[in-house]
């Protein structure tokens, strides 16, 4: 998966320590999704979230299923949308009840959402099931952008590209690296790999770990279309 001449030069300035191309604040904004998924995050630190979100003009904020309704009215009349995380962040929730979760949250006002693979399923080679359950969400929300949690820290490289490949099957709209809560986080070298993967028609959002400026443009060059991160204001306030 290494031979085109773009991830070759990726993963070589990645090696390397090269600086990444700057991107613009303009264009970071409307790349990150401003998250809040801590299971005791309180209703101020909600309310905090979407107001950042809302002042700076990020895509969206990500936050857990029972918050969507809070922020689809915190966030009414802004540009910045509502996702709302299904089967997080284990993944092994039956079908159906991320199937419910999600069309309920897309009730409350969710734009997106981000579901959690079933590792399980994966682990044990039922690559229908996986399909299967992904699918489940796609259908029931249809036609809100579903992106799907591969936890890439739990995988090897022909487990990436599996994993990419059933949730593109599935009708995916995005492969997304981490949840931030297994481990491990988001790379360059996995960024690559899985927009090479899954091609032009599915997005990659780079999760878990992204704190600073450098290291969201190193992602967004890698070929992500969306940063997953609670470091948004911090990233956008770093200079040009």
């Amino acid at each position: 998966m290494t031979d085109s001449p773009v991830m070759q030069v990726a993963l070589a300035r990645c090696r390397d320590g090269a600086q990444s191309r700057s991107f613009s604040t303009a264009e970071l904004v409307r790349a990150i999704d401003h998250t809040c998924l801590r299971a005791d995050a309180d209703r101020g630190e909600i309310i905090a979230c979407c107001r950042e979100a809302r002042e700076h003009g990020f895509y969206a904020v990500c936050v857990n299923s029972g918050n969507v309704a809070l922020c689809a009215t915190e966030l009414e009349g802004s540009k910045t949308v509502v996702c709302g995380v299904v089967g997080f962040p284990l993944g092994a929730t039956s079908s159906r009840a991320k199937a419910y979760e999600a069309s309920e949250a897309v009730r409350a006002g969710a734009a997106e959402i981000d579901m959690v693979m079933n590792r399980g399923l994966f682990k044990s080679g039922d690559y229908g099931g996986v399909v299967e359950d992904v699918r489940a969400v796609v259908e029931a929300v249809k036609p809100a952008a579903v992106k799907v949690i591969i936890e890439t820290a739990g995988l090897d490289a022909e487990g990436k590209v599996i994993a990419c490949v059933l949730a593109k099957v599935a009708g995916a709209s995005f492969v997304k690296t981490c949840t931030g809560f297994g481990g491990g986080g988001a790379t360059v070298e996995d960024v690559v790999l899985m927009k090479r993967v899954v091609g032009p028609r599915v997005a990659v959002k780079a999760s878990g770990g992204i704190r600073t400026r450098d290291q969201a443009c190193a992602m967004l060059e890698a070929g992500a279309s969306r940063i997953g991160t609670s470091a948004g204001v911090t990233i956008v306030g770093d200079s040009d």
